[in-house]
């Protein structure tokens, strides 16, 4: 069996994060900031055939979850951490809340004020943001919005879009850097 070119990795990297996504939902929500190694699934069934009764040959990449992080600070545990090279790509999971644009432009400067001034806002939406990136560079986000806990039926609602983290993105290519 041929190894996976990267075109087949960057093009199964947005069904990996809805996959890391769902999985992670299984578990309910108020979950810790999370991080899923990326492996080829050919290169991982290489070195390890026992688990070819558990993984999804088909599947150009395999998500391998990795102890939680701290959530004091992310960009700090993020910045400690080195891929060995079977690991093509990550993915981090976190929940966030998400303001309106006009919500988000009266936040003040200071990034904790920030947080709190947004967590205590009327319009906040919960959200849990799946940011997966590959050693060659392809990146996706998935996002999916938590339900309203008024009943109006919103919510649950994903969306994929690879500009919704761009910074995060961007630590997480970091984490590849040699």
């Amino acid at each position: 069996m041929p190894p996976q070119s990267p075109e087949d990795l960057t093009a199964a990297l947005p069904s990996t994060a809805r996959e890391i996504e769902e999985f992670v939902d299984a578990a309910g929500w108020d979950q810790p900031t999370q991080v899923f190694a990326l492996v080829p699934t050919r290169r991982l069934l290489a070195a390890e055939p026992g688990l070819a009764d558990q993984l999804d040959p088909d599947a150009a990449l395999t998500p391998i979850a990795q102890e939680a992080l701290p959530a004091e600070d992310l960009a700090e545990a993020l910045s400690r951490i080195e891929w060995p090279e079977q690991v093509c790509g990550c993915a981090l999971v976190q929940e966030i809340v998400v303001l309106p644009p006009e919500a988000e432009a009266e936040l003040p400067g200071d990034a904790a004020a920030a947080r709190q001034a947004a967590a205590a806002h009327p319009q906040r939406r919960e959200a849990r943001l799946v940011a997966a990136v590959l050693r060659d560079g392809g990146e996706t986000c998935v996002m999916r919005l938590r339900a309203s806990v008024d009943g109006d039926g919103t919510g649950g609602e994903v969306i994929q879009d690879p500009s919704l983290a761009p910074n995060l993105l961007t630590a997480l290519h970091a984490t590849f850097a040699e």
